[in-house]
């Protein structure tokens, strides 16, 4: 089943898919690595001008890994904000995403702990550093 933000990005011809909705009906899209800081940007402006959580996960042993982000439209006077989560699949081999750093400043220390937990990289955060783990070498 497509959800609303689906259709519309079905309708701007913005590339993604739908991985359905969970158990609370928050609406889950999959975002290429290559397209998230366009359609972040795009986001946005549509509204989603909060980043409640970013977290990563490790898919499978041996196999992909997840960055996924939580957003919300919060507007004055709106009784029940409307949410998205999006998940970005990205190879073990060269885990690389765009840094939605610079459009929700949220995402600072959010990144910086999947880097330094999971090994993402995020192009252009601008201070991507290990916070938790000790140095390695």
């Amino acid at each position: 089943m497509q959800g609303r933000l689906s259709a519309w990005l079905v309708k701007h011809g913005l590339v993604h898919r739908s991985l359905g909705f969970d158990y609370q009906g928050v609406e889950t899209l999959q975002i290429k690595s290559e397209d998230w800081h366009s359609i972040a940007v795009i986001l946005y402006v549509y509204g989603y001008n909060y980043l409640r959580s970013q977290c990563a996960y490790d898919v499978a042993p041996g196999g992909l890994l997840a960055s996924v982000y939580h957003l919300t439209r919060i507007e004055y006077g709106m009784d029940q904000p409307e949410e998205v989560c999006i998940k970005v699949f990205v190879p073990r081999g060269n885990p690389r995403i765009p840094s939605i750093f610079w459009v929700w400043k949220s995402a600072d220390f959010q990144e910086r702990e999947s880097y330094d937990m999971l090994g993402i990289s995020y192009d252009n955060h601008p201070r991507l550093k290990r916070i938790l783990m000790p140095k390695v070498g």
